[in-house]
């Protein structure tokens, strides 16, 4: 519902900004949307008792220094309609926005085994190739018993699984026997 929401706002903010001015606005409300993973800003932002305008100008104070008109109205927008909450989505609907414009994506690359950097940068330049996009991988050492790439904004998920390749070699191997 948020991510809805977040997305009207966006699409009127595009209208009157171009690539690099949303770059900027983007910036400062994923630093906003920031702010919300800290417990003390959520309750003040929740308190009944902090007025719309109060709320409004602790967060025109942060801010203040990125100097973007669009970016103030929209934040006494968001007091006056008591939608402050929906900064975070406002935020990741943006960041999806511009890396579909610009067709930059990030992705993980999950492994229980260390990877070489040379084999990660192939895979971003092979996906690259393959999706018409520039594609940067990061390596997150986890649990998966295999190698996992997971590029979210693109909706691609690549996964070779040890045991499956095991079981599919006995499988090819009894075949043919």
């Amino acid at each position: 519902m948020e991510e809805l929401i977040a997305k009207r706002y966006i699409k009127a903010i595009k209208q009157d900004s171009d690539a690099q001015k949303m770059q900027e606005i983007a910036f400062v409300f994923s630093i906003l949307a920031e702010a919300f993973n800290n417990e003390k800003f959520i309750q003040i932002i929740n308190n009944p008792d902090v007025s719309k305008k109060q709320k409004s100008e602790i967060l025109l104070d942060a801010v203040k220094s990125a100097d973007f008109k669009e970016v103030e109205n929209l934040i006494k927008l968001l007091a006056e309609h008591n939608r402050i909450s929906i900064i975070p989505a406002i935020a990741e609907v943006m960041r999806k926005d511009i890396a579909l414009t610009s067709k930059s994506y990030n992705g993980i690359v999950y492994s229980d085994s260390d990877i070489d950097a040379k084999v990660i940068e192939d895979l971003s330049s092979g996906l690259g190739s393959k999706f018409d996009s520039k594609i940067s991988l990061k390596f997150k050492k986890d649990s998966f018993n295999g190698i996992k790439v997971d590029v979210e904004d693109l909706g691609i998920e690549i996964s070779f699984s040890k045991s499956r390749i095991n079981s599919q070699i006995i499988e090819h191997i009894a075949k043919a026997i």
